[in-house]
């Protein structure tokens, strides 16, 4: 299951259960529709805490859309994890798309303010990776 949400700040994405290429489609093309009414620039915020790892050909559509977004004016990014797994896949996703270093990965294991840990990094560059 997905969802897409818009806020202050650009962009909500929830991601939960085990997502199909079928679904992670109509993710890419939702997203393709809300994109091109974009403002200039904004962030995502990718919440994957109940998500399960992604299979190969939905994590090639999740590229492309990652892609997208970053063309049409994301700026930072910041995406919620609880297990090990999808945390590997989208660091990876995110290296091969060229999003990397504007994107911050947050353990909600491990962090119980983890919402407003991302909203910092997205509105405010408060990056919750510097020590």
């Amino acid at each position: 299951m997905y969802k897409i949400e818009q806020k202050d700040f650009g962009y909500y994405l929830t991601f939960s259960g085990f997502i199909k290429k079928e679904e992670m489609e109509e993710w890419y093309k939702e997203s393709l529709a809300l994109l091109e009414k974009a403002p200039a620039h904004f962030g995502v915020f990718a919440d994957l805490r109940d998500m399960k790892p992604l299979p190969a050909e939905s994590q090639s559509v999740m590229e492309e859309g990652q892609k997208n977004y970053k063309q049409k004016g994301m700026v930072r990014s910041v995406v919620v994890l609880s297990s090990s797994i999808p945390t590997m896949q989208f660091k990876r996703i995110a290296k091969t798309t060229g999003i990397y270093q504007w994107e911050r990965y947050i353990d909600a294991s491990n962090n119980k303010d983890w919402e407003a840990t991302g909203i910092n990094w997205i509105k405010d560059e408060i990056d919750p990776d510097a020590k």
